[in-house]
């Protein structure tokens, strides 16, 4: 007669880590993380951010483990986003900093690796109430730490990065550094609240309290970035309300249409690119992004092809970071344009990579949106239309919450729509 099997790990252990309880928290906490690391690293510094990032990677592997048998794997990692972290990593052979490289491409690794945990354990609904929780946690602090900083202190929290502007309309930063980032997170915390409103997630007084919060932060930060972001999500938003409503055989001659609409609308916009930038009252802000992105311009042909190799966010004391920021005089922790910098840091080749992984992960969550019933499908391609335009202005796509929510986007569409479902495979039983 056979004896059963010992296990290391004790039974109930196994429960507990893979109970939902469990799975939820852990995945709050992982975004809440992703969200605040400047917040945390003024904090605590950076051994105590990855000190918090080591645990949460700990904790995500241990509960992968304990529903091991109960994820659907086949076909799960979308191949385009493989293949660019890959390419990161790849760049190691011929970075001229081969350290920082390393360093950088951990970093990546550890906010997809708890993207890919809050993908799995999480469907559609649960990851929106996360983020949702997430964020208004975190604009809340944001505008109290504002509040205390700027009328109750008058005085700055300079470890934070608060100016404490608040008492004079702004421009006020909260937990994210800069203003621009705020208004970023406060944008995608308002299409969140918005697709917990309409799926009943939250009550009706959270909800009007959500809303309330993220636009107040939105007005309050005076981003000159935000404001075209904003139109241009406005503006997705109603194509796919739209869209939603058409006859299913109608569907796909709009959205070509849509297409074809969008990208004369962008062509226009470049070409009458000066006259938006006025009417937006942008030109100083966008000034300093143009003298950077000159000097990045300058360096990209001496590594066209490969790049000079992956980093993320940028080093204070590596070249050539150190020759842009002398040249421009002023610090800057990216190249304040996520194209560029891919461009820069991993070449064309990178680049090319980065721009299949966006487009999939952008098409397919919007074709299912369209095609979906569930308005909560709606998410996934209103924050990555946020994120994709704000791309143009900042890097934060690249690194941390940004990355993580792009990782996240492209794993649940690409668990909608990719072509490997189609693919027989084995039972995980």
């Amino acid at each position: 007669m056979a004896t059963p099997r010992r296990t290391l790990v004790p039974p109930a252990a196994i429960e507990f880590l893979g109970s939902a309880r469990f799975t939820s928290t852990l995945a709050l906490l992982a975004v809440i993380t992703g969200f605040s690391t400047h917040a945390i690293r003024g904090l605590i510094g950076w051994p105590g951010l990855i000190g918090a990032l080591a645990v949460l990677v700990v904790l995500a592997a241990l509960s992968f483990a304990a529903q091991w048998r109960l994820i659907e794997w086949h076909g799960l990692l979308p191949i385009s986003a493989l293949v660019f972290v890959g390419w990161c990593a790849a760049s190691i052979l011929w970075s001229q900093y081969q350290w920082a490289t390393l360093t950088g491409v951990i970093y990546q690794l550890i906010f997809a690796f708890l993207a890919v945990y809050i993908a799995l354990v999480r469907d559609a609904i649960q990851i929106v109430r996360v983020v949702g929780d997430a964020l208004r946690f975190l604009l809340t602090l944001s505008l109290s730490l504002e509040v205390l900083s700027g009328l109750l202190l008058d005085a700055p929290i300079r470890f934070l990065g608060i100016q404490g502007n608040i008492g004079l309309g702004g421009p006020i930063q909260g937990l994210f550094g800069t203003r621009n980032q705020l208004s970023i997170v406060a944008l995608i915390a308002f299409v969140t609240f918005l697709v917990e409103l309409r799926t009943r997630s939250v009550r009706p007084p959270v909800a009007a309290y959500s809303i309330t919060l993220a636009g107040v932060c939105i007005l309050l930060a005076h981003s000159p970035v935000i404001a075209a972001v904003s139109v241009v999500v406005g503006l997705a938003t109603l194509a796919l309300y739209l869209m939603r409503k058409a006859r299913a055989q109608q569907r796909p001659y709009y959205q070509w249409g849509l297409a074809i609409l969008t990208v004369a609308v962008l062509v226009v916009a470049y070409i009458y690119r000066t006259r938006v930038i006025d009417i937006l009252n942008a030109r100083s802000d966008f000034q300093v992004r143009y003298q950077l992105w000159i000097q990045i311009w300058e360096l990209i042909p001496v590594q066209q092809t490969v790049g000079w190799g992956w980093v993320g966010a940028w080093p204070t004391d590596l070249y050539p970071f150190t020759a842009i920021q002398a040249n421009t005089g002023v610090y800057h922790s990216d190249g304040l344009n996520a194209y560029l910098d891919v461009y820069l840091q991993v070449g064309i080749i990178g680049l090319l990579l980065f721009i299949v992984l966006i487009a999939l992960a952008f098409s397919r969550s919007w074709l299912l949106a369209s095609n979906r019933r569930s308005v909560v499908y709606a998410w996934a391609p209103l924050v990555l239309v946020a994120l994709l335009v704000t791309s143009v202005f900042e890097s934060s796509i690249l690194v941390e919450s940004g990355w993580m929510l792009l990782i996240i986007c492209t794993i649940k569409a690409s668990q909608g729509m990719s072509w490997r479902l189609r693919l027989p495979h084995r039972d995980a039983s």
